[in-house]
């Protein structure tokens, strides 16, 4: 690879994505883990 090759870094726009989708897992796990407690009572 030469210096000038551009790096693999992901695009500003694929980074939020991926920020977005991080935090949609999280939130999702937790919505989960809620309904399982309800459905158990």
């Amino acid at each position: 690879m030469l210096w000038s090759d551009p790096r693999d870094e992901p695009s500003p726009e694929a980074r939020r994505m991926q920020r977005k989708l991080h935090r949609a897992g999280h939130v999702l796990a937790v919505l989960a883990l809620l309904i399982a407690v309800l459905l158990m009572v």
